[in-house]
């Protein structure tokens, strides 16, 4: 009885804190599907990675805030933010998930588990052999509350956005992935600095005060494996 009850306190609390957060009430404003959304929106606006034109991959994508993102940053520069998530679309968006994602006008999506050789078969025959600007992982498992169980998990996603990115990143290309404090967290931020030219650790302000998650983004593979000439990043790095 006593944990029930706690349990309660502890739901309570938390729709309380969710009900009354400022992100949740501006995605409800804005017609985000959650407030995510403006974790990428505080990113790219750092570093500029979203453009029209590119091919964005969204790994992770339910229940589909950041493909929100990107599809209206894809439209028509007239079209206020109300209208931009239908209409033109100026850019790809391929998008992935093992559960259900209600559709978005013009962005493509795959259902089923990053883990395994027919979805990635699957996910690569939608990119049809097109250079990926920005590939974006929100990609997190189901937690057991065993730190270093969770911790190789996270990392075994991490390590299969990176391989996917590696083989299909423009030179000058992005990957953004989710990684936690904790466990194998220094040893992801050295995995990122031996494949990309700039490295970056953000934590935006969007993300929850408690959450112990932080964004990774790598820019420029050092080691593309698409034969294009690598080109200067236009980034401050200091």
């Amino acid at each position: 009885m006593k944990t029930q009850t706690k349990s309660k306190k502890v739901n309570k609390q938390w729709l309380h804190d969710h009900t009354n957060d400022t992100y949740v009430k501006l995605a409800q404003k804005d017609g985000y599907r959650a407030r995510a959304a403006y974790k990428l929106k505080e990113i790219d606006e750092e570093l500029h990675l979203i453009k029209p034109g590119q091919v964005v991959v969204d790994l992770g994508a339910v229940p589909g805030a950041w493909s929100q993102y990107v599809r209206r940053r894809f439209a028509p520069k007239d079209v206020g933010v109300g209208g931009a998530a239908a209409g033109a679309l100026n850019g790809t968006i391929i998008a992935m998930d093992i559960l259900p994602f209600e559709p978005i006008e013009g962005v493509s999506f795959i259902q089923g588990d990053f883990h395994e050789a027919s979805v990635l078969a699957e996910l690569e025959a939608a990119v049809g052999g097109r250079p990926v600007d920005v590939v974006l992982s929100d990609l997190a498992p189901n937690l057991s509350g065993i730190e270093s169980s969770d911790s190789a998990r996270i990392s075994n996603l991490v390590e299969l956005a990176i391989e996917f990115a590696q083989g299909h990143l423009t030179p000058q290309g992005a990957l953004v992935c989710k990684v936690f404090h904790g466990s194998g967290y220094t040893q992801l931020v050295t995995l990122f600095k031996a494949t990309f030219r700039v490295v970056k650790a953000i934590k935006p302000k969007a993300s929850r005060d408690k959450s112990s998650e932080t964004f990774l983004v790598g820019i420029g593979l050092k080691t593309p494996l698409r034969k294009v000439p690598a080109a200067p990043i236009p980034l401050d790095t200091h």
